[in-house]
């Protein structure tokens, strides 16, 4: 019955389930088990009759009824109809005797082995239960209950342990894993006590029928057999659960860095919180795999040591005590190497911190010509982690003497004991075949779980350190949400405040911290990840913002205004809650929209940028890019709003980042909305145009609450309500009217700055007007990149921008629109003059352009690993180290062998003297032949034992303490110089995310996994062939099967390759994907927070990381199916060899077969590790693949020529342009074009023209990050690819870059840092890096303190850093964030005074500022600069209006150049006149 219903369940089972069921096959398992037991015993008893098969027809047709419905219900099913239809992953559909066999995986290799896989073929390999949000769930409940234990109970001070929260968590997940691991250590010490009686058989088979020798090796082949299939499953069981809980701890971590109070964020680098993501959780890949065989190994061990005492009786207990001798040195090895490691992991930290620092700011690098001290400076870090690698390397050389010598030193011990006192009253033992083999099985297997715990302690202590520091993180202060009183909704009535705070007192520091001004240079690892665009004073325990009383209704415009430093950005941080809260109470009514000070953009299209993750409305959508004046960029982008923006905006200038931050605030629709400073990066009419439009009385905006922070002074007539900060205090808040009423700061600000600067209201109506006319006008921003022009030469409606984001920004970027494209543009503007709807449709199907995607997808090679790359390796590690490596590993295992060879003869020799002494004795009684000397046995084997240890110690130093170092130092060494000196269109194409890839993931790789890998697979191939030789040399018939074998493992290995080195790449790939939203989310964290959008970006962290698994279980599943089948073939090498033995009992040395079948079990192992090992060799070296994928990229010029540069170069500052003309890449079109002038020693040229006119493409020419276009040092195509040169041939050859030259020197024939280190330039952007203030000022350490402190002091910084802790040891935070934009620039404004070059030039370097630090900073540069060549691209017309000279460009050429009184005087034929009056200058 029971049978019966078996078969109707397994009938409902394919219509109704996924998979069938295991109970049922467990059921028939059983069932054939004892059927076969009953039918045994019945011939047994009755004598195997024709009678008793009659009686027993109707048990046999049962049997085999059984053995059908087991077949059906073990099959392998993927395709019936609820498989198709439920879409779950294959592992969740297959039974457990596909999952036994990895047979789920089939298809995926049948793929692989016809043609190369892509990632839709092992899209759903992840199981469904093992993705990142259920584990997340489980995990997380698991933490919060810990942690609210811990706070019940206030007098238990200690943290709770995230690693056993872990283990909890994973615990029913576990019990079939130890189960599993339980029962693999039975059976595996089954085999020996099989071998044992087969050993017995061999030495008496006269007594026993053949077919009892043949059932022992076919027992020992099932055995065998079903120890594989549960190792393999158990296995994959294990990656199942440490995917889960690798994903749920990232998962974990990405969620805190979202909810960090700006406290923890003082402590947590984006550098560092990557870390804990790339390298601390991912040691939970293998962490199952260790921290079952805690269970396996006391296990293993006493298992066999019962064995033992079985065969050599209390001879063991020498063993077993040496055993426990070695135990000591392993509590050792682990103290020394968690110190070790935490050393290395510390040291990793800091460089990938500095690493992406760097990285992140490139272009200032490079400009300032700092790629060598930055190079230093992280080589020093690596240098420190190379050196607690190298102490690694040497412990584990030296505990390689306990942990896989050891087996081999208790096997002596042991044996030494037995021969001396092992018989009957400790007298002499005697050493039998089956009692010196059947103990070397066991001695051999003995070796896996001691040398196991070697690499078991080192790995376990490697979790507990890597989850400690993730629990160390995760334990970090979180955000207060209970410092702002929240409400969903705005208050109905409209009299009631949105905002309000009433005597409210703000810090950055935790006030419940100790005071952060002992900061020093020390804790330099550890400083903020982001804090607000706040002031110096934030590092102080005193308030930022004190007793702050302000309400701001609905529908209001309220400005925030006050000089630099005095607390304006804090005020809207203290708002969104992202400050500490001392005192007061604030309250915020509805959604907030924050627009920081440095716009936050994400690689993503433009338009996926404006929704934000909303829903697209098209009407709502083309209001608001009209508002934000985007019409115009849209027209020239390549795929208009469906252009890709590159990671950071790269593609786009700081304006256009702006108005796209204004725009995804403006699309949100929420009812407050906090602008930090926007319209600084803007040009006038752009301004003029988004006041009108969108934030001012008639903007789109004009019925929400609306927050602004500014400089500019223009729009404060129209400002609602104007609150004045100094010291982070209000000094003075009302509006326009009552302020220059009460005459006090506010008053003297305004008469100050404003006579002169705000145009007539006219001309800024006809400025607005302008940009109703998108397609006349000039765009809004063309601040697309200096490689593009705009759209319009209708210089009369362009002005000039007012600001560091704007113009053609420093931050040249290479979208692919080209001037070509603006030619066109212009013309249809000339062809068709009539004015275009304020709001022009933006349609679905915007034009597509190849160019549109700027970041493409990650390159991933094809097909084997080049055998090149190989040889790379061999270099790096040195040849020489190599070749020693081997011989070394040859002759170690000529001496393990010889070690068997020897207890053979010893053997044959202690029968031989046994016989003689019973058959040849003397007259008198007494034998002739004496036994063989147990001191010679003893003394060879320890010597040869001496040397396998001695071998392998040096071994292992040379491979860990010496050639890894070597390798490691030289290719990452290699790896950071080629980027450091890669051209700037590869960073501005390239995510930061890959290349961290690389520094992080990919050289983890390099340093650890590598050459151990590289190490075992030496080892294992040496082994795997001495074994074959040994067993070939004992039954020369296993040569038959042999060829055999050998096909089949060669192809298995083919198949494997072919499959895991694609799953592989793909892995390292989808790695890239979750670093880079990692670090663009932590870029973004105050926005994402302040627009209460943690969610979404939770759940594209989740759908990433779930790719991410997906990839890595494709990677574990291949090595898990190839593990079966090379287990499979291993299990017949021992049948053969068993079968073999048995068939030749009669002519075969016990001895040596004994030793042969020792061998042969643990083949299985060696040869199924070799496979393995050497295929993820081959895999690990893709990591040294994508190393030299970009090691192989074209560089820049050279740092240094043989050129000599006369002393004080430049001493003149005369500047000469010669036909000059440039492109940003190959394949691109001009961006400057035949530019001929002269600029003479000291004198000022202003530089002016529309955006996209060539300005900064001016400064960039040089300080040559861009090359002549004829010149061969220009970079080739993107990311170095050579560039089709086919096209338009004759252009190309008469194509003549021209010139630039200094002080009569040609600048291409000069290094790029001699070039560079002799110019000065206050750039756009005003970056910091992490370090010190004299770090900042002198990277180099070339120059006194004094003269740091005069430039300080001239830059108006002197007072601000004499007041911090340690003054210019004092340490600047990550990006600088511990200081304010504006202090910044002034930081910036030191360096350049510093350089004390002849040249300098000013990329619109005050518009961060008030207008009253503008005006020091002005009269600075008048002062400082007076005798030097000063270029300074505009922002301000009266910047520039007191130059000697002014050069307007256009579309990349030279449209005037010509005295500022000269242009003027021409009118409106003069484009700068008319410039000049659409600013309202004249």
């Amino acid at each position: 019955m029971a049978w019966i219903a078996a078969l109707a369940v397994n009938r409902l089972e394919h219509r109704f389930e996924i998979r069938s069921s295991t109970i049922i096959f467990l059921f028939y398992l059983t069932s054939i088990a004892a059927t076969s037991i009953i039918l045994h015993t019945h011939y047994d008893l009755q004598h195997n009759t024709t009678a008793t098969t009659i009686q027993l027809l109707p048990l046999i047709l049962a049997f085999f009824a059984q053995l059908v419905g087991f077949t059906v219900e073990a099959w392998p099913r993927g395709s019936t109809r609820v498989q198709l239809l439920s879409g779950a992953p294959e592992y969740d559909k297959a039974n457990i005797f596909s999952r036994l066999v990895i047979h789920f995986f089939q298809p995926v290799v049948s793929i692989g082995i016809r043609r190369t896989l892509t990632a839709d073929d092992t899209a759903n390999l992840l199981s469904a239960g093992s993705r990142t949000q259920p584990g997340y769930k489980k995990l997380s409940a698991q933490w919060d209950g810990a942690l609210q234990k811990r706070a019940r109970n206030p007098r238990d001070q200690r943290p709770p342990s995230l690693f056993w929260t872990v283990m909890r968590t994973q615990l029913v997940a576990m019990l079939p894993i130890l189960f599993c691991r339980i029962v693999i250590a039975l059976l595996s010490y089954a085999l020996p006590v099989l071998l044992s009686l087969l050993l017995d058989y061999l030495q008496n088979y006269e007594t026993k029928p053949q077919s009892y020798g043949i059932f022992l090796a076919c027992s020992m082949f099932l055995v065998a057999l079903f120890v594989a299939l549960l190792y393999t499953y158990n296995r994959y069981l294990m990656f199942l659960v440490n995917v889960e809980t690798k994903a749920a701890l990232i998962s974990m971590i990405y969620r805190k860095s979202l909810r960090l109070s700006p406290g923890s964020r003082m402590r947590s680098t984006t550098g560092e919180i990557t870390n804990h993501m790339a390298v601390d959780a991912e040691q939970w890949n293998e962490g199952m795999v260790f921290l079952s065989s805690w269970v396996s190994i006391p296990l293993e061990i006493g298992i066999a040591l019962f064995l033992l005492y079985r065969f050599l009786g209390w001879s063991m207990i020498a063993g077993f005590l040496g055993m426990v001798f070695l135990l000591p040195l392993q509590g050792l090895q682990a103290r020394v190497f968690e110190s070790m490691q935490a050393r290395k992991l510390a040291a990793m930290d800091q460089r990938i911190r500095l690493t992406t620092e760097v990285l992140a700011g490139i272009k200032i690098v490079k400009i300032y010509g700092w790629e060598s001290a930055f190079l230093q400076r992280i080589l020093s870090t690596r240098n420190q982690e190379l050196a607690a690698l190298k102490m690694i390397g040497i412990l584990q050389a030296f505990m390689s003497i306990i942990f896989i010598s050891s087996s081999l030193i208790i096997s002596l011990v042991t044996f030494g004991v037995f021969a001396l006192w092992g018989g009957p009253n400790f007298t002499r033992g005697t050493l039998t075949p089956q009692v010196v083999f059947v103990s070397m099985t066991l001695f051999a297997m003995l070796r896996s779980p001691i040398s196991s715990l070697s690499e078991a302690t080192t790995s376990t202590i490697s979790l507990i350190v890597g989850t400690r520091r993730v629990q160390e993180f995760l334990l970090r202060e979180e955000i207060r949400e209970e410092d702002v009183i929240r409400f969903r909704n705005v208050p109905k009535n409209p009299q009631e405040p949105v905002i309000l705070m009433k005597d409210a007192s703000f810090t950055w520091s935790d006030p419940a911290s100790p005071s952060l001004t002992e900061t020093t240079v020390e804790n330099e690892e550890r400083q903020p990840l982001i804090s607000s665009e706040g002031e110096a004073a934030t590092l102080e325990t005193h308030a930022t913002l004190e007793s702050i009383d302000l309400s701001i209704r609905n529908g209001s415009l309220t400005a925030i205004v006050g000089r630099v430093g005095q607390g304006k950005s804090s005020l809207l941080s203290a708002i969104i809650g992202e400050m500490y809260k001392l005192q007061g109470r604030i309250q915020v009514s509805g959604r907030i929209a924050y627009v920081p000070q440095q716009s936050w953009i994400m690689n993503a299209t433009l338009r996926d940028n404006i929704l934000f993750g909303n829903e697209y409305d098209q009407e709502r959508y083309q209001h608001i890019l009209f508002a934000c004046g985007l019409e115009p960029d849209l027209a020239i982008l390549p795929a208009g709003d469906m252009t890709e923006i590159g990671e950071r905006g790269i593609n786009l200038s700081g304006g256009q980042k702006q108005r796209i931050s204004l725009a995804r605030a403006a699309y949100d629709n929420a009812d407050i909305y906090l602008l930090d400073d926007p319209l600084s990066a803007v040009d006038a009419h752009v301004d003029r145009h988004l006041w009108d439009h969108l934030l001012g009385p008639t903007g789109l905006l004009r019925n929400k609450a609306r927050v602004l922070v500014t400089h500019g002074i223009q729009h404060l007539r129209e400002i609602d309500w104007i609150v004045m900060l100094k010291d982070g205090l209000v000094v003075e808040q009302g509006n326009y009217q009552e302020l220059m009423k009460d005459k006090k700061m506010f008053y003297q600000l305004i008469k100050e700055y404003a006579t002169a600067r705000r145009p007539s209201l006219s001309s800024r109506r006809k400025s607005s007007a302008a940009i109703l006319l998108p397609r006349e006008s000039s765009p809004v921003t063309g601040e697309l990149n200096p490689g593009n022009s705009s759209i319009n030469t209708d210089l009369n409606n362009t002005l000039l921008a007012p600001n560091v984001h704007e113009s053609d920004s420093m931050s040249f970027t290479l979208s692919e629109a080209t001037d070509s494209s603006d030619q066109e543009a212009d013309e249809t503007a000339t062809t068709n003059p009539e004015p275009a709807s304020p709001i022009t449709a933006v349609n679905d199907d915007t034009k597509k352009d190849t160019k549109a995607e700027l970041i493409a997808a990650e390159k991933m090679m094809e097909g084997q690993v080049d055998a090149n790359i190989f040889l790379v390796y061999m270099k790096a590690l040195r040849y020489r180290n190599a070749v020693i490596m081997w011989i070394l590993f040859i002759l170690a295992q000529i001496c393990l062998v010889s070690t068997s060879l020897w207890l053979k003869y010893w053997i044959k020799r202690t029968e031989e003297s046994q016989n003689l002494i019973k058959n040849n004795n003397g007259d008198n009684g007494t034998p002739t032949a004496e036994p063989p000397s147990v001191g010679l046995f003893l003394g060879v084997y320890a010597l040869l034992t001496f040397f396998y240890v001695l071998l392998y110690v040096v071994v292992s130093y040379l491979t860990f303490a010496h050639a890894r170092i070597r390798a490691s130092e030289l290719l990452h060494r290699d790896f950071l110089t080629k980027i450091m000196h890669l051209p700037m269109s590869f960073f501005d194409t390239t995510p930061l995310g890959r290349v961290l890839n690389r520094f992080s993931s990919d050289f983890a790789s390099i340093d650890d996994r590598l050459p151990n890998k590289f190490f075992d697979a030496n080892y294992f191939l040496v082994t795997v062939a001495g074994t074959f030789m040994l067993i070939i040399y004992t039954a020369p018939q296993f040569l038959i099967v042999l060829p055999v074998l050998v096909a089949a493992y060669y192809g298995i290995q083919v198949c494997f390759l072919r499959i895991s080195q694609v799953v592989t790449r793909m892995y390292s790939v989808s790695k890239s994907p979750v670093y880079q939203h990692f670090n663009e989310s932590l870029n973004g964290v105050s926005t994402i927070r302040a627009m209460a959008v943690q969610e979404r970006f939770i759940e594209a962290n989740g759908a990433r990381m779930d790719r991410m698994a997906n990839s890595f279980m494709g990677t574990m599943t291949s090595k898990r199916w190839v593990e079966v089948q090379l287990r499979l073939l291993s299990t017949f090498v021992l049948l053969f060899a068993a079968l073999f033995a048995v068939l030749g009992r009669e002519r075969l040395d016990p001895s040596l077969v004994g030793l042969t079948i020792s061998f042969a079990m643990s083949i299985t192992e060696e040869i199924t590790s070799l496979v393995r090992i050497g295929c993820d060799f081959q895999n690990h070296l893709v990591a040294v693949e994508r190393v030299i994928e970009y090691t192989d990229l074209k560089t820049e010029a050279p740092e240094h020529t043989n050129v000599v540069l006369p002393p004080n170069w430049p001493s003149q500052g005369h500047i000469r342009f010669k036909n000059y003309s440039t492109r940003y890449r190959d394949g691109l079109d001009l961006v400057l074009k035949n530019i001929s002038l002269e600029i003479l020693p000291a004198q000022k040229i202003g530089i002016v023209g529309r955006t996209g006119a060539g300005k900064s493409s001016l400064t960039l020419a040089l300080f040559r990050i861009i090359e002549a276009a004829s010149s061969l040092s220009s970079p080739l195509g993107q990311n170095g690819d050579v560039v089709d040169m086919r096209e338009e041939p004759n252009e190309r050859e008469e194509e003549d870059g021209g010139s630039i030259e200094i002080d009569g020197i040609d600048i291409s024939t000069i290094g790029l840092e001699d070039l560079r280190k002799h110019l000065a330039i206050i750039p756009q952007d005003p970056v910091l890096f992490a370090g010190t203030i004299r770090e900042n000022l002198d990277p180099f350490h070339s120059l006194p303190d004094n003269l740091l402190w005069e430039s300080l002091d001239r830059s108006h910084l002197k007072p601000l850093i004499s007041s911090l802790p340690g003054q210019l040891s004092f340490v600047v935070s990550q990006n600088g964030e511990n200081f304010s934009v504006g202090q910044r620039s002034l930081i910036c404004l030191a360096r350049a005074l510093l350089r004390k070059s002849r040249v300098l030039i000013l990329d619109e370097a005050t518009a961060a500022v008030d207008v009253e630090t503008d005006e020091l900073i002005q009269k600075t540069i008048r002062e400082e600069f007076r005798d030097r060549t000063v270029l300074t691209i505009a922002h301000r017309i009266k910047t520039v209006m007191d130059s000697d000279r002014i050069l307007v460009l256009g579309k990349g050429r030279v449209e005037e150049f010509e005295r500022p009184e000269v242009l003027l005087a021409r009118k409106e034929e003069s484009l700068f006149y008319r410039l000049a009056e659409q600013a309202g200058e004249i």
